[in-house]
C-alpha cells in the first residue's frame, strides 16, 4: 500500500532539509507525543537507527526505525519494521526557486506475516480516509516548518 503527499514551503531547500534532519528535535517532539525513543546508532547519515515504543489501537507496539538513505539537501529515506509490517518513508526535498521548496512524501507499507497482511488489508479498505489523514499530516508538518523558519529568519 502506498500513500503520497506533496507540500510547498516558502523557504530555501537547504534550510528545509536542515530542519527535517534535526533528529534531536524530532526525537523530543515524538517523546512529547508519548513515543519512547532510544537512538541505537549515531549519525547523521545512513545507518542511524532508533528503537521506538508506542500505543496503537490499544496495544503496546515496538518499531525499529533506520535511516537507510541520506542525501543532504535532497532526500531522506526511513525504513521501519514493526512485527511483520515494514514501512518505508521517502522524503524528497526539491527546490522550486531560491526561496521555495517542495516536499514529496511517500510511504510504502508491506506485510510479511498473516496478521500484518490482515492489518494492511483493513487499511486498504479505508484507503480514502488514510490518504486524507496522510496528506493532512504532511500539510500540518509543512505549515509548522514554514512558521518556524519564518521566525528564525
Amino acid at each position: 500500500m502506498e500513500l503520497t503527499a506533496r507540500e510547498d514551503i516558502e523557504a530555501p531547500q537547504d534550510r528545509v532539509f536542515a530542519m527535517m534532519s534535526d533528529f534531536d528535535t524530532i526525537e523530543r517532539q515524538a517523546m512529547r507525543r508519548g513515543v519512547e525513543v532510544s537512538r541505537t546508532a549515531e549519525g547523521p547519515g545512513a545507518g542511524m537507527a532508533w528503537d521506538t515504543g508506542f500505543r496503537f489501537r490499544g496495544k503496546r507496539r515496538q518499531a525499529q526505525v533506520t535511516l537507510t538513505e541520506y542525501q543532504p539537501s535532497e532526500r531522506l529515506v526511513f525504513t521501519s519494521v514493526s512485527g511483520g509490517l515494514t514501512m518505508v518513508l521517502t522524503l524528497d526535498i526539491v527546490a522550486l526557486s531560491p526561496g521555495r521548496t517542495r516536499i514529496n512524501a511517500t510511504t510504502t507499507m508491506s506485510a510479511k506475516t498473516l496478521s500484518a497482511r490482515l492489518f494492511l488489508q483493513s487499511m486498504k479498505l479505508a484507503r480514502g480516509g488514510m490518504d486524507k489523514r496522510f496528506r493532512k499530516g504532511v500539510a500540518e508538518l509543512a505549515g509548522a516548518m514554514e512558521t518556524r523558519l519564518r521566525g528564525a529568519a
